[in-house]
């Protein structure tokens, strides 16, 4: 058998060699841990107005961000979704469904799932998307401390931009004088958003026509009360109930001939003529960051809750051109999107 005998300054080399290798092993490690917290599959509610059945974008962008962050469904994490078909009534009921299955977090979004997964549970986590004047509805205690069991994103903060939809409204139509308002009672964030409008009503010299719509039932009622009293546009809260009746809202529009303002964007695609708010897409996808770090062992109550960062504004020119109304040139640059 031969030996071979290192020098010193040989041994010293491989000495230092096998430290280096043990101090990146120590890095790699806590690296790959915060990469997949351990090897336990998850359980996480999603709890919205909507339907299981119609084409979500934002539903999808929020997977999409779940997993860009590692999270597959079927692999380390179970979503148990839960819809309420545009039956917001049914909302407490399918909270209290997934507080029952012991879910590690609940993503809710928008305003009225987030207020029911908060009165269904104050332990479990929970991630609202989009819900609008959180701290005034008791959701969170402060934007910065959010204090308890919910964090995520907001849809506003005090609802100032419902105000700029009617600016941008009488921008587009400026001989108009009186507005309908069509707003659901069942949101709680809705009569919130009435207060702001009638201020800013009166800056702009607006007389409004305040009507109540909880389903698509009270849709006919709402339409002929405003051709009663011959409103010259409307502005539609932006709401679950209205997003899932988009096209029969825009129907009764077209009927009316009535220039439009929603804050979402799908309502302008139905055939609305034009939406100002946040991009709700990706707000949703922002929301899987949320999860993520929740799943991974941060406290809601440590997770500052996120303001909109895209604003957008989106004209349809077919439904304008149908009204026979021109959209001032201005305005269309600033458009966002233009619907051709």
């Amino acid at each position: 058998m031969v030996m071979t005998t290192l020098g010193g300054s040989a041994v010293a080399g491989v000495v230092a060699t096998l430290s280096l290798v043990v101090a990146l092993s120590s890095l790699v490690a806590p690296l790959a841990a915060v990469a997949q917290p351990t090897g336990k599959v998850y359980r996480m509610g999603v709890l919205t107005g909507g339907s299981a059945t119609a084409p979500s974008p934002p539903l999808e962008a929020f997977r999409q961000g779940l997993r860009e962050f590692g999270w597959v469904e079927g692999q380390n994490i179970v979503v148990e979704y839960r819809f309420a078909e545009g039956r917001l009534d049914r909302l407490p009921a399918l909270a209290a469904e997934l507080v029952r299955l012991k879910v590690d977090v609940i993503a809710a979004g928008p305003t009225p799932p987030a207020v029911a997964a908060k009165n269904a549970t104050a332990t479990i986590p929970i991630v609202m998307m989009g819900a609008a004047e959180p701290v005034e509805l008791g959701l969170i205690a402060s934007l910065a401390r959010p204090g308890g069991n919910v964090t995520g994103l907001s849809w506003s903060v005090n609802l100032e931009l419902i105000g700029k939809e009617l600016e941008l409204l009488k921008e587009t139509v400026p001989k108009v004088r009186r507005v309908a308002i069509l707003w659901n009672p069942a949101n709680p964030a809705h009569a919130i958003a009435v207060g702001h409008l009638k201020d800013a009503a009166r800056s702009l010299g607006l007389q409004l026509q305040l009507l109540e719509a909880r389903g698509p039932n009270d849709f006919d009622g709402a339409f002929a009360a405003m051709a009663k009293q011959r409103v010259d546009a409307l502005l539609v809260v932006a709401d679950t109930i209205f997003l899932v009746h988009r096209a029969r809202l825009a129907d009764l529009e077209a009927k009316y001939r009535l220039p439009s303002m929603h804050g979402l964007l799908q309502n302008v695609e139905a055939g609305g003529l034009m939406s100002y708010g946040p991009n709700t897409v990706a707000t949703w996808r922002r929301a899987a960051f949320f999860v993520d770090r929740i799943l991974k062992g941060i406290k809601p109550a440590d997770l500052p809750v996120e303001q909109p960062t895209q604003y957008e504004l989106v004209i349809n020119v077919k439904t304008a051109r149908a009204l026979r109304l021109t959209i001032p040139p201005s305005l269309v640059l600033r458009a966002d999107q233009v619907i051709e």
